[in-house]
């Protein structure tokens, strides 16, 4: 999977409402109600859908030691998560890579067959 520069990929200014899901499984990960900016350049979410949706591993890659996300069912790469996220929205930033997801507006949720989300919108 190709892995995405900072500002020069789809999603990270995206903010239009719907879920976004693991582009070879096609399991829903995140929704645009969690995503907020951070200005890190990639796609940043708050939190998963689904915490068993989600692997984390330790990765020690480039002289750093950082935790790794990846999707359970592809196990997929997906980016990684940090403990700088807003603290109201319980302080974790998911940063994802843009090529690894694909984005489902939510006027396509029932079409697509993920209308049973259709709720979480709903609060």
């Amino acid at each position: 999977m190709e892995l995405n520069q900072p500002f020069q990929n789809e999603y990270w200014n995206h903010f239009e409402k719907g879920i976004y899901v693991d582009k070879i499984s096609g399991k829903p990960l995140f929704t645009s109600e969690e995503k907020f900016e951070s200005d890190c350049g990639w796609p940043s979410f708050s939190k998963a859908l689904d915490d068993d949706e989600i692997i984390e591993l330790v990765d020690k890659s480039f002289g750093m030691v950082r935790t790794e996300v990846r999707s359970e069912d592809a196990n997929s790469h997906l980016g990684h998560v940090f403990n700088d996220g807003p603290t109201e929205s319980g302080g974790l930033r998911y940063c994802i890579n843009s090529a690894a997801v694909q984005f489902i507006p939510f006027d396509k949720l029932e079409e697509l067959g993920y209308g049973d989300l259709i709720p979480h919108f709903e609060k």
